[in-house]
This record gives structure tokens, sequence and C-alpha cells, in this order.
């Protein structure tokens, strides 16, 4: 995979006020930290970061900071991108340096394939439990996703963590036992569910009342 390098420069200024003026600059500011060193604040251009998350750069995407004038560079991670709610323009950054030669823990997500058997046959519900699966591996084999295919499955079944096929050199600290997708029975109304229900509910059908004169028996 290619190794995207990102050049960021030390931000002197720190404060919300600081952070607004960079960000009408067209500047995002942010912070690098972890390695056993001191946080490092920084900024960075927002149309060239843009265009890096746009090549794929996500959460567990490792990057290469370089400081700008300088010869120093250390590999990082996104652990925290801020976007704003209604501008949807990204507003802070957070990286955490990294060793490429050290694990690291990050939650990968699940991805489901395929139309479950029991769905389409049994009236079956897919029950999608677990979204994201914890992994221990070096940075540069961390799998973008966990593809589930779920098209054997019948009602009553369900794939664990247990379950995954694991790349080489990649290990799973969730529960084994853990459910990530499962095809339980369709919903039914209460009534319909209990047993004898239908006979119950004859026998408090309401009475019709005749209207008119009433029959009587020839004498």
């Amino acid at each position: 995979m290619e190794e995207l390098t990102i050049e960021v420069q030390k931000r002197e200024e720190t404060g919300d006020g600081a952070c607004r003026r960079l960000r009408r600059a067209g500047w995002v500011p942010g912070v690098v930290y972890g390695g056993g060193r001191d946080p490092l604040p920084i900024q960075i251009e927002r149309k060239p970061l843009l265009e890096i998350l746009a090549k794929g750069g996500g959460e567990n995407r490792v990057f290469l900071l370089r400081l700008a004038g300088t010869d120093k560079s250390r590999h990082t991670m996104i652990r925290d991108l801020q976007v704003d709610p209604v501008s949807r323009q990204v507003i802070h950054v957070d990286f955490q340096r990294v060793l490429l030669d050290a694990k690291v823990r990050v939650k990968v997500r699940v991805e489901i394939a395929g139309t479950a058997w029991g769905v389409k046959n049994e009236a079956g519900m897919l029950e999608f439990v677990s979204r994201e699966v914890e992994v221990e591996c070096l940075p540069t084999r961390i799998p973008d996703e966990f593809r589930v295919d779920v098209s054997e499955l019948h009602v009553g079944q369900h794939i664990r963590v247990a379950d995954l096929v694991l790349p080489e050199g990649v290990e799973v600290r969730d529960e084994p036992d853990r459910v990530i997708v499962a095809i339980a029975h369709g919903r039914v109304s209460e009534t319909a569910a209990e047993p004898g229900a239908e006979a119950a509910a004859a026998a408090t059908e309401p009475e019709v009342v005749r209207r008119g004169k009433a029959e009587t028996p020839e004498s």
C-alpha cells in the first residue's frame, strides 16, 4: 500500500480564538501525541489534507508526517477527526505517533456480504450485532475491514468473532463467542404467538343481537 505523506507546520498559537483564525485562513489545527514524547500542536493546510483523506486515508491508515522546514518526520495514525456538524468541514485532527515494528490495538469495521437464506426463504430477520472488532497487529498489517458472507445462514444461526478469517499477523482481542450477525425468527404479533389465541378470540367475540320480533316455536 502506498505510503501517504502529510506536511505539517508547528502551531505557535493555541486556544479557540487562534484555531478559528487558522480555519478562516484555510488551515486545520491538530495535535500529535504519544510515542513517549510531549504533544506537539500542529496545523495542516485543509485542501491537501482533504485530498489525502479522499485517497483512502482513514482512522487506521498509517501516515508519514513531515514537519515543514526540517528533516523531521514520524509515522502516525489519525486518532480523532472532528467535523463541524453544519458545514461538514474538518475542524481538528489528532495524530498518534506509532512505530512500524510495534503492535497497536485498533477497531476494524465489519461489512456484510450477501443475503441470508433465512431472510429470503424462512421469513427471518438479520440482526447486525457487532459492527466492529478490536484487533492487535503491526500498523502495516491492519485490515481495511472484515467482510462477512451471510448467504448460507438459516434462521437460528449466527456468526461469531471466532468464525472470522484473520489475515496473517492479526490477532482478535474481542471475546471469541461474541456474536457479529445472527438470523432471528421474524416478529409476529403477541396475540398470534400465544397458543390457543384464535380460539380465545372466537370465545370472546361479542354476541350478535337480532333486532325485531323474536321467533316463537309453533304450537
